[in-house]
C-alpha cells in the first residue's frame, strides 16, 4: 500500500534533512519547508496533498542516473 493511501498518513521523512538552494525542497523527502513545518499538526487531507506534490516532484525533477 502506498504511504499516501494509509491512515494515518505517514511522514515522507527519511532523516536526510538538507534543503536544496536550487529547488527549495528537502533533498530527502522533497517537501518544502512550509510543508515540513505544517506536517505535525496537519490533517490527513493535507498530508495526502503533500504526498501528491511529492509524486509530481519525483516525476519532474531530473535526478542523476
Amino acid at each position: 500500500m502506498n504511504p499516501e493511501d494509509q491512515s494515518p498518513v505517514p511522514s515522507p521523512c527519511i532523516s536526510l534533512c538538507k534543503m536544496s538552494n536550487d529547488t527549495g525542497l528537502c533533498e530527502g523527502c522533497l517537501r518544502t519547508i512550509d510543508e515540513i513545518v505544517a506536517w505535525g499538526t496537519a490533517d490527513d487531507a493535507f498530508k495526502r496533498q503533500v504526498w501528491a506534490a511529492i509524486r509530481r516532484r519525483e516525476r519532474d525533477i531530473p535526478f542523476d542516473d
